[in-house]
């Protein structure tokens, strides 16, 4: 990949959460530094950006974040960073129609998990593109040539995912799950979505009332097996798999990366984890 020109300081672009620094370090290559705020494993819902985030952010030259209300902090966030320099912001999820919510205090608005879509993710990588041609048009033909390169890439796991999850059988194709993140997934890929609450942020447990109705819903549905995701605690939803007369299926990754040593750490790994983990846990008897 091209480096940045000789002697000339990379630009920093500040993203939001991992998922978006990896996609944003596809397209950067050498040409651009990309910090993520958050780091690996962490909920980003409710973050609370520490002190040491504001002052690195202060020294970004562009930033990037999600939107449909994922990062409810960042306005906040944004608005400590003072110092007289307006920082460019884009929304990553400017263009992708969104699924709305269809239940408790988020009811009717946006799920904001767009990137769990392979195609919305390409939606995404051109959104960088673009951004980046604008913030460092000498590095236009870098850029360009890696969003082909990872699009592509995303293209094939798009693929293979399809390959993948059709391969159940048509009643066992449902999802159920701790948080409502899996939505553009299920729409993707043909599964039915149960799940504990929409967002992270109203829950990490359960309420009895929604404990009770995914109970209900894989006893009468007879789902094998349920999963929750990596950022909150499995107790929810191994309850829910003791009662219904399922087995707990594995953990999802879905807001956050792991580092390089972990099982997820780029956005197409988690992608693919996913996948095998749904399929083996639905499948296996």
């Amino acid at each position: 990949m091209a480096q940045a020109a000789q002697g000339g300081e990379k630009k920093t672009v500040l993203t939001t959460f991992t998922i978006l620094a990896d996609m944003a370090r596809n397209v950067a290559g050498d040409q651009l530094k990309v910090v993520s705020i958050t780091k690996p494993g962490a909920e980003i819902h409710g973050y609370q950006p520490t002190p040491s985030d504001i002052v690195n952010a202060r020294g970004a030259d562009l930033i990037l974040n999600n939107g449909l209300n994922l990062e409810r902090w960042f306005e906040k966030f944004t608005g400590q960073l003072g110092g007289g320099k307006a920082i460019p912001t884009v929304i990553l999820t400017e263009g992708i129609t969104p699924i709305s919510i269809a239940s408790d205090a988020y009811k009717g608005k946006p799920n904001p998990h767009a990137w769990m879509s392979p195609k919305n993710a390409l939606i995404y990588v051109e959104n960088i593109r673009k951004a980046f041609v604008k913030l460092d048009p000498a590095g236009a033909k870098v850029f360009n040539t890696n969003a082909k390169k990872y699009s592509d890439q995303i293209r094939a796991v798009d693929a293979q995912l399809q390959s993948k999850l059709s391969a159940l059988p048509r009643s066992e194709r449902a999802l159920v799950t701790c948080e409502g993140a899996f939505s553009y997934l299920a729409r993707d890929y043909g599964l039915t979505e149960h799940y504990l609450w929409p967002v992270n942020a109203e829950s990490s447990q359960g309420t009895p009332r929604q404990v009770k109705e995914v109970v209900d819903a894989v006893r009468n549905n007879k789902i094998p097996a349920v999963f929750c995701e990596s950022t909150v605690p499995l107790n929810g939803m191994k309850q829910v798999a003791k009662e219904a007369g399922a087995k707990f299926g594995g953990v999802l990754y879905v807001d956050s990366l792991t580092d390089a040593r972990g099982v997820v750490p780029t956005y197409l790994i988690l992608l693919q984890k996913d996948a095998d983990t749904i399929l083996k846990g639905l499948t296996s008897k």
